[in-house]
């Protein structure tokens, strides 16, 4: 049974009600509905609590998909007790932790149009992210790059989602930007991530609704990593 997810639609939920469906070999509780994301395309997977009908709470540490994909596994802290199959629960997830993810992918995204090369790798921290860019040269400094995402991101501008057919994104290889994460595809469509008048590319993480949301950023770093590799790091500030 695939785990239905929430935060596809809605990355604002919070929390939903949901089913115990199994609980893995290694403990990790699949529900038959999440607003947790799980770990993929460099975001972390969500962290955060189950509490079970008779009032017990179970700490999340992580939250990964399943063997198959798609199923979501809820990855208990050690030691946790564990909810029975067929409880009727409620999913938590640390809000102040996701929203901090949610601006940064925002601002990663906003990132390649400042800098619009090849993605060759990337991740989400807790108020910090990285993209590492194919070029000889990031040609310009850190500040100098702060000031053009910074003015983009001032635009206020609306994040909104549609989707496409998988053969529509392959007719438009153009739209993928990342060399070495693929967007997710295999249920017959894709989501398209619309920051409005700057960016449109696959995704299937979660971000804020406007670009106003995303506040501060600079670019704390610029590392190479290679002969034509170069490493962008910002942070929010």
């Amino acid at each position: 049974m695939p785990t239905e997810l929430l935060f596809r639609d809605d990355a604002y939920l919070k929390s939903c009600e949901a089913i115990i469906v199994a609980i893995n070999e290694r403990n990790g509780i699949i529900l038959d509905r999440t607003v947790f994301y799980a770990t993929g395309g460099g975001q972390p997977g969500d962290v955060g609590t189950i509490t079970h009908s008779n009032g017990a709470v179970t700490k999340i540490a992580t939250t990964v998909y399943g063997e198959d994909k798609s199923q979501v596994v809820h990855v208990p802290q050690e030691g946790e007790v564990l909810p029975k199959v067929g409880d009727k629960v409620v999913a938590a997830i640390d809000w102040d932790i996701r929203l901090e993810r949610m601006r940064i992918h925002t601002a990663l995204h906003v990132l390649t149009t400042v800098l619009p090369y090849p993605v060759t790798g990337g991740s989400i921290g807790d108020g910090d992210g990285r993209l590492d860019f194919d070029i000889p040269d990031a040609g310009q400094g850190k500040y100098e790059i702060t000031a053009e995402l910074m003015r983009r991101i001032s635009q206020n501008a609306d994040v909104t989602y549609r989707w496409i057919a998988d053969e529509e994104l392959e007719a438009n290889p153009s739209l993928v930007k990342t060399m070495s994460v693929k967007p997710p595809m295999g249920t017959g469509r894709v989501r398209l991530v619309d920051i409005a008048g700057l960016d449109l590319q696959p995704c299937g993480g979660t971000h804020v609704k406007n670009t106003s949301e995303i506040g501060m950023v600079a670019v704390t770093a610029i590392e190479k990593k290679g002969k034509i590799n170069r490493r962008v790091r910002i942070a929010l500030v």
